[in-house]
């Protein structure tokens, strides 16, 4: 005869029994937050980029408007026109954003509506405002740049196409 008790073997199944369910809820919990976090940064990583789409399309519009206003010889478009198209933008960014990101919108926002002002380079003798205005608005491309270089870093955004992995197809990181 036997020395195990009749009720060890049911014993031994439940205990096992009970540790499978433990572990199996432990890697479905594991899981889900891994899940819920990677679908977290994706949304995050998504609403930054859109939102500096966003102004960067809007600071591209206001740019080519200016252009195109000096170029017909009229007077650049009210302060509170560029404020109301770039503003909701702008503040979308302003929340989302890091600080040197922050900081290069709000250098081509100063820029571009200092534009929109007026001209009036006072006290520097010789200089007309016309070319005051031509030499702002040539900075404004490179204050975009600085802006753009702000946002590629911040996003991870790289100028060469990801390498190909071990199937042949290339491995997205985000």
């Amino acid at each position: 005869m036997s020395q195990i008790p009749w009720w060890g073997l049911p014993l031994v199944a439940v205990v096992f029994a009970l540790a499978g369910a433990a572990a199996a809820h432990f890697v479905f919990t594991r899981n889900n937050r891994l899940l819920s976090r990677s679908r977290r940064d994706r949304q995050w990583y998504e609403e930054r980029k859109e939102a500096y789409v966003r102004l960067l399309a809007a600071f591209e519009h206001a740019t080519h408007r200016l252009r195109t206003s000096f170029d017909a010889g009229e007077k650049p478009p009210a302060p509170l026109v560029y404020v109301d198209q770039v503003g909701p933008a702008l503040m979308s960014v302003r929340l989302l954003a890091s600080g040197p990101v922050r900081s290069a919108a709000l250098a081509v926002h100063l820029q571009l509506e200092r534009l929109h002002g007026e001209m009036n380079p006072a006290g520097v003798i010789g200089v007309q405002p016309q070319t005051h205005f031509r030499e702002l608005l040539a900075q404004v491309p490179l204050v975009m740049q600085q802006f753009e270089a702000a946002i590629r870093e911040e996003l991870g955004i790289v100028d060469t196409p990801p390498q190909p992995s071990l199937n042949g197809r290339p491995e997205l990181t985000r």
